[in-house]
């Protein structure tokens, strides 16, 4: 049975009042189903990122619901969803926001530490070996190449096993040849471990490589 990991039922917001009053979301209808790779593409200001921060819970809908492992999490207070967020979602962010005086290694983990969840390490080696990043594991952030830091942040997004990966332009930061081997692993990463991935990105042949495109324009899916 196809397991449904996002829901959204026509999920609104809005910004100021009157006259500088924004839509930024205009009625979104969605459902996600476990393991599908979904890119997100539209033009700047139409609510791609509005709408990542909405499932992922690091802004408040004006209205509408959101579901993410059966959870509606417009309904969790802010410790239950701080929480929730940890245990269940993956961030990959265009910034890698790696913390420089720790390991690749203890970068990676430190969702778990936090958590006060214990490490499996052979799963996570087994993600840092898809990532070619068993090498680096005792390296800070800074001795490595853009292209790694970002693969760090792959790991570390996919370490807690997340029901749902957001990524915001993830790529955003790399050159063309490094940006599409990162997506080659994301989608390997995503096809192994089963693993559910929003993206949102403004490069069209980027895109290409999800399963499913979807396209934002005022607010609004206009494709699917």
């Amino acid at each position: 049975m196809t397991v449904e990991i996002l829901k959204i039922k026509d999920l609104r917001k809005i910004y100021g009042v009157g006259e500088t009053q924004v839509n930024a979301l205009n009625g979104i209808d969605l459902t996600v189903k476990r393991g599908e790779f979904v890119a997100i593409v539209g033009s700047s200001g139409s609510g791609k990122t509005t709408f990542l921060n909405m499932v992922g819970g690091l802004d408040v809908p004006t209205s509408g619901e959101i579901i993410v492992d059966q959870k509606k999490i417009q309904e969790l207070s802010d410790d239950e969803l701080t929480v929730f967020r940890r245990r269940k979602i993956g961030f990959i962010f265009q910034q890698y926001n790696l913390i420089q005086m720790l390991s690749v290694w203890e970068n990676i983990v430190l969702p778990l530490k936090l958590d006060g969840r214990k490490v499996d390490e052979e799963y996570v080696l087994q993600i840092t070996q898809i990532l070619g990043l068993n090498e680096k594991l005792d390296f800070i952030p800074s001795r490595l190449s853009g292209g790694q830091q970002q693969r760090v942040a792959i790991a570390r997004a996919l370490a807690t096993k997340p029901a749902l990966v957001l990524a915001d332009e993830p790529t955003g930061n790399l050159d063309s040849k490094t940006s599409q081997d990162v997506m080659g692993l994301l989608k390997i990463t995503s096809s192994k471990f089963n693993q559910t991935i929003i993206m949102i990105t403004h490069n069209e042949e980027i895109a290409q490589l999800a399963d499913r495109i979807l396209r934002i324009e005022d607010g609004k899916i206009i494709t699917r």
